[in-house]
């Protein structure tokens, strides 16, 4: 099966993601609004039990803590990705390298970690240029307090849901 761990934001910016995701996002009906903290990869149920363990652990170390988001930005042209940028991203950068260690230790990236809400995706070279040059005077500002993450699965049917929620205790 396919797991992912991710950080999930407030309900206030849940919709306002998905004003724009539903139309600019081809997963926006198989994955809701989400900060990846760890990409998506299949796990035997041997991996998936380390996985727990070692999350279970980490979660007790690691102390609740802010997020902004304040723009739009892109990744163009290395991806025509448009996402919601935060404002300081070291929180969430220091959780991914603590929980990337041990059985989840992540040698192979293809790039160098970003964390981001994407809210558009696979989208044409001009498509990608009209809409952000739509929202890029749209005001941003949106905070959250981070005091969990979760660990997602791909069901059967393509969808990814909450396999189980990792409170920070730190």
């Amino acid at each position: 099966m396919m797991y992912g761990i991710a950080i999930l934001p407030s309900a206030e910016i849940n919709e306002f993601a998905n004003s724009y995701r539903k139309r600019f996002d081809p997963y926006y009906r198989v994955i809701s609004p989400h900060i990846t903290v760890r990409e998506k990869e299949e796990w035997t149920e041997e991996q998936l039990q380390a996985a727990i363990s070692h999350l279970e652990d980490l979660s007790r170390t690691v102390s609740p803590f802010q997020i902004t988001f304040n723009r739009f930005s892109s990744y163009f042209p290395v991806n025509n990705v448009i996402y919601l940028a935060l404002e300081q991203v070291e929180p969430v950068i220091d959780l991914h390298d603590k929980l990337c260690t041990g059985p989840l230790v992540d040698t192979e990236k293809a790039y160098n970690y970003h964390p981001h809400l994407t809210i558009g995706q696979k989208l044409g070279a001009d498509e990608l240029h009209d809409v952000l040059a739509s929202v890029k005077n749209t005001p941003v500002d949106f905070s959250f307090h981070v005091d969990s993450f979760q660990l997602l699965g791909k069901q059967e049917n393509g969808e990814w849901s909450v396999i189980r929620s990792f409170p920070l205790q730190g």
